[in-house]
């Protein structure tokens, strides 16, 4: 990720991609199954569908119990913002009109396989982020920028532990 001087208020994204030797539907399957999901993240150590709707459709909401180093422990809320099986599923952390950040994996016939993208929106609403850059304003751009080199890291992670996972099964 190069540097850009991001403010929060521009809502920086970050994005990644990975081929998977498996029909799109497989991948549907594995990207939708958020129980499954904290086992691919650095960060996500659990999550689960809010009784009793369960399942990844449109207006569903899960929550998320997520852990970093430097920023603790944190839970939250998700709402089910996008879910066109099997091609797009989004979420919005916590308000779906102002998230925190909103996630993205969208899936695409590649050859043989399927092209899976993971993408980050950080804001417009507050998040974690949000109090860090409060304490330290003056160094907003920084913490912006390391934030989301962090989450670009992380989507690459997630990404490669999928494609594992799935291919391993497809052997």
């Amino acid at each position: 990720m190069e540097w850009t001087g991001a403010l929060y208020a521009d809502t920086p994204t970050a994005e990644a991609s990975a081929y998977i030797g498996a029909p799109l539907a497989k991948v549907w399957n594995v990207v939708t199954d958020i129980e499954l999901m904290p086992t691919f993240s650095t960060e996500l150590k659990s999550a689960e569908w809010v009784d009793p709707v369960r399942g990844p459709e449109l207006g569903n909401t899960f929550t998320g119990t997520s852990r970093h180093p430097k920023l603790g422990e944190w839970s939250t809320t998700s709402h089910v913002v996008e879910c066109d099986a099997p091609r797009a599923f989004s979420w919005a952390v916590g308000n779906t009109e102002t998230p925190g950040a909103t996630w993205r994996f969208t899936l695409e016939p590649e050859d043989d396989g399927t092209r899976l993208r993971q993408w980050v929106r950080m804001g417009p609403g507050p998040s974690g982020l949000s109090l860090a850059i409060a304490a330290m304003p003056e160094k907003e751009q920084k913490i912006v920028f390391v934030r989301m080199r962090e989450l670009e890291q992380a989507i690459e992670h997630t990404l490669a532990a999928i494609k594992t996972f799935i291919e391993c099964e497809e052997h």
